[in-house]
């Protein structure tokens, strides 16, 4: 299916990697302007611009949630209210239960679940779209081109088809993010005991690849850590619809509560994350 109008909301760092490869497919490609940082403006160059949801909405044979999970269920609402018609794809990492809350306002007729794994698709092979939902297929051949490769998931007798692609994302990030905050956390923990130098002696002996994956963990949570607060919360959700115990992954939204602060700035040490996970520690936060 070529020569679409399909809308990303929003092109943010992955968003706008979505956006290229629906256009390296032969896709027209818009986009919401209104109130957007300069930062968003300079990755959407080359997107068709429009100033209100409405007008997107009124052009676009097809949207696509790309957001931060907190915010995903406001957007479906407020798309909703524009009287949009055309397909729906929420690519957010967000609950199979917030998904089917999301189904349900757009009408899952016209709803495919989403999920994204690996970081912003700027080269072939690093990064997967999971497409779930009767219209998964459909949707997977938009991504013809391009760097990011879309997946329809198959259905099967164990698995929700329409909330698939979310329930794979949630358990991927369960283990991928949720390590990432518990190695962090360890670290904090040697630190706060006067230890940490000695763990990481001892891990040179036992576990030599883990202050290197501390190291990586920091440098490449700390920008986004705001964002995977509610992906954490995202998953605890699931965990408990599976009958799970979710307490973990509620510890990993505070470690990267803690982190928040380290939004605006470039990618920090494992020193300066440790510190901050510390501060907070001692302002009883």
């Amino acid at each position: 299916m070529s020569g679409m109008n399909i809308g990303v909301l929003h092109p943010g760092a992955m968003g706008v990697t979505v956006a290229q490869t629906l256009k390296d497919s032969g896709h027209q490609v818009g986009w919401v302007s209104a109130q957007r940082s300069q930062e968003t403006m300079e990755r959407a160059q080359g997107l068709i611009g429009f100033s209100s949801l409405d007008d997107i909405a009124a052009w676009a044979d097809a949207l696509i949630s790309v957001c931060p999970p907190h915010g995903a269920l406001e957007l479906a609402q407020a798309v909703h209210s524009t009287g949009f018609t055309g397909l729906y794809v929420d690519a957010n990492a967000i609950a199979p239960a917030t998904t089917r809350s999301i189904g349900e306002i757009i009408g899952m007729s016209a709803f495919v679940d989403g999920g994204i794994i690996g970081p912003p698709a700027l080269k072939p092979g690093t990064t997967r779209l999971y497409l779930s939902g009767h219209h998964a297929p459909a949707v997977a051949s938009w991504f013809s081109a391009g760097s990011l490769q879309a997946i329809a998931l198959p259905v099967t007798q164990r698995s929700d088809s329409a909330v698939a692609a979310s329930m794979l994302k949630m358990a991927y990030a369960a283990y991928n993010k949720g390590a990432s905050a518990l190695l962090l956390s360890v670290n904090a923990l040697a630190e706060a005991g006067g230890v940490l130098d000695a763990l990481h002696q001892e891990w040179a002996i036992s576990a030599p690849d883990l202050t290197k994956r501390s190291g990586y963990a920091a440098a490449g949570t700390s920008p986004k850590a705001w964002r995977f607060v509610g992906e954490m919360l995202e998953i605890c959700e699931t965990y408990t619809d599976a009958g799970l115990p979710d307490a973990f992954h509620t510890a990993a939204a505070d470690i990267y509560e803690r982190m928040s602060g380290l939004k605006s700035l470039p990618p920090q040490s494992l020193d300066a994350v440790v510190a901050a996970l510390l501060e907070q520690a001692g302002e009883g936060g």
